[in-house]
């Protein structure tokens, strides 16, 4: 296993898991997972036929909304980068390149596939589950499983 060196000492930035809460820290997380979860089925980017639609090519609903989230994300690195917005501590963001590696096409095809077959991808699992489609609790299981069995193989699988 590789030793990580400790970043926190040359740019002051810290993990925040790593310092200790009271468990009221996290009710803010709840409650914007509620209100997201809110939006996702408000929106229909939940519904399994909405999906469904979306990879038989029939509607624009979950393009629309893929493109909208992609467009923010452009402009909010952008803006990061241009105006050198900091950390709410006041450090720099620093947003290192990314190197392009085969494996990616082949988990982007699985994850593709999974999220066809079953309708969900990991964002709106929560909010399917939340909103009374208890079977998707397989396709959670299933992708924690996923998740797991990648990290306990990473070391042999070729990146």
């Amino acid at each position: 296993m590789k030793k990580e060196k400790n970043t926190t000492a040359q740019n002051g930035c810290s993990n925040e898991n790593t310092l200790p809460h009271k468990w009221q820290y996290n009710l803010k997380y709840l409650i914007i997972g509620v209100l997201f979860g809110i939006v996702f089925v408000k929106a229909e980017v939940i519904s399994w036929f909405r999906i469904q639609e979306m990879f038989r090519f029939q509607s624009f609903h979950m393009y629309g909304i893929i493109g909208s989230a992609v467009a923010v994300g452009i402009i909010s690195v952008w803006l990061i980068k241009k105006l050198k917005i900091r950390t709410i501590e006041g450090h720099p963001i620093s947003i290192p390149d990314k190197k392009f590696n085969k494996g990616q096409i082949y988990g982007g095809l699985i994850f593709g596939f999974g999220w066809a077959i079953t309708g969900a991808c990991p964002g709106p699992l929560f909010a399917q589950i939340g909103s009374g489609a208890l079977a998707v609790t397989v396709t959670l299981l299933s992708a924690v499983l996923g998740t797991w069995l990648y990290g306990y193989f990473r070391e042999k699988l070729p990146h």
